[in-house]
C-alpha cells in the first residue's frame, strides 16, 4: 500500500543563490591572496570548484569526499588533471550551515582564504546573497549502520541518527584551555549561531616549524587563535570560552559535507581531524549497506524532518 502520508507532505526542495557574490582574502598556509566569487548553479549541479587561473576546459574540481588529495592541517580537493584547493572546510561548513546545495565556486588560485579564521564571513557572505528555491528534492546521506575508525589515540564513529549530531572531545596534553568537550545538533540554524564564529587555532610552540615546512606562512593574530601555554595571544580574547572545540565541530561539519549533501548521523570523535573524517566518508561509502540517499521532507519539526528513498 503507499504511503499517503509521503504523498502529501511536499518535499524539501535544493537551494542555490539568489545572486553571484564575492571577497578576498589570504590563504592561511601559502600567504597569497585570492578573490572568490560564488555563483548560483542549476538544480543537482552540487558545489564545485573552478580555478579560473588556470584556462582550459580542466580547471573544475568537484567539491566531494573521492576529490580530496591531502588532509595535512587542512582538506586539500584535486582534479584528474593535479589542480588543487585547500582549506576548503571553512566554506564548505558555511555552504552546508545555509543549506546551499548548488554553486559554482571561482577561485583565482590553489587556496581559499582565510578570513579572520572562522566560517562566519562566508556566511556573512551567502546571506548577503540570499537564496532561491529549486524545484527539485534535496537529499541526503542516511547512516543505515554504525562506521568507526581509529587512528591510535584518535578515534570517529558515526552512527545512524534522525539529522547531524557532532560529539567531540578535544584533548591536549600541553593545553587544558585548548581541549573541551561539546555535543551539539546542528538544526534550526544552530551552526550559524553557534559553530560558524569559532575561529581556527594553533600554538605559539609550533608556528616555527610550521613555517619551515612551507604551512602557516599567511598566519597572524587577525585570522587564528595562538595559545601560547594557558594564555590567548589575541587581543580579545575567545569569542567562546570554548572556542576551540567548536572549530573542530567546524571543521568536522565542512569534511562532512564533501559527502554530496547533509549527512544525516550521530558522530562522535576524539581528537579526531581532516584525515580521519574523510576516512570514515570513504569507509562509508565502501561498506555495503552504510548509507543510502533519500529526499527530505518537510515536516512539522525542523530537528526531526521525515525521509524517503531516492
Amino acid at each position: 500500500m503507499a504511503d499517503n502520508r509521503l504523498q502529501n507532505e511536499s518535499f524539501v526542495r535544493q537551494k542555490t543563490l539568489g545572486k553571484a557574490v564575492h571577497l578576498d582574502g589570504i590563504g592561511v598556509h601559502g600567504g597569497q591572496k585570492a578573490v572568490v566569487t560564488l555563483h548560483p548553479a542549476e538544480a543537482n549541479h552540487g558545489i564545485v570548484f573552478r580555478r579560473v587561473d588556470i584556462a582550459g576546459p580542466n580547471n573544475l574540481i568537484p567539491a566531494r569526499w573521492d576529490q580530496v588529495v591531502n588532509t595535512n592541517l587542512c582538506t586539500v580537493i584535486g582534479s584528474d588533471a593535479g589542480l588543487t584547493i585547500s582549506t576548503v572546510e571553512h566554506l564548505m561548513a558555511a555552504l552546508a550551515g545555509c543549506e546551499i546545495d548548488n554553486v559554482l565556486v571561482d577561485i583565482d588560485g590553489p587556496e581559499a582564504p582565510i578570513m579572520d579564521g572562522s566560517s562566519a564571513p562566508f556566511v556573512d557572505l551567502i546571506v548577503s546573497a540570499g537564496s532561491r528555491s529549486q524545484d527539485v528534492p534535496r537529499r541526503a546521506l542516511q547512516i543505515q549502520q554504525a562506521i568507526e575508525i581509529d587512528d591510535g589515540h584518535k578515534h570517529l564513529s558515526i552512527q545512524p541518527h534522525k539529522y547531524l549530531s557532532v560529539d567531540f572531545q578535544l584533548e591536549f596534553e600541553n593545553s587544558g584551555l585548548a581541549s573541551g568537550h561539546l555535543a551539539v545538533n546542528l538544526v534550526n540554524g544552530t551552526f550559524n549561531k553557534s559553530i560558524g564564529p569559532a575561529r581556527t587555532f594553533g600554538f605559539r610552540s609550533d608556528i616555527e616549524a610550521l613555517q619551515a615546512a612551507g604551512y602557516g606562512l599567511g598566519g597572524s593574530l587577525d585570522n587564528a587563535l595562538v595559545v601560547d601555554g594557558e594564555t590567548i595571544l589575541n587581543e580579545g580574547g575567545l569569542r567562546f570560552k570554548d572556542e576551540f572545540v567548536r572549530h573542530k565541530i567546524l571543521d568536522c561539519v565542512g569534511d562532512f559535507y564533501l559527502a554530496g549533501g547533509p549527512v544525516l548521523g550521530q558522530i562522535k570523535a576524539i581528537r579526531a581531524g581532516h584525515a580521519l573524517n574523510n576516512a570514515l566518508l570513504r569507509k562509508i561509502f565502501a561498506t555495503p549497506g552504510a548509507c543510502r540517499w533519500v529526499n527530505m521532507l518537510q515536516s512539522e519539526q525542523q530537528a526531526s524532518p521525515a525521509f524517503a528513498a531516492a
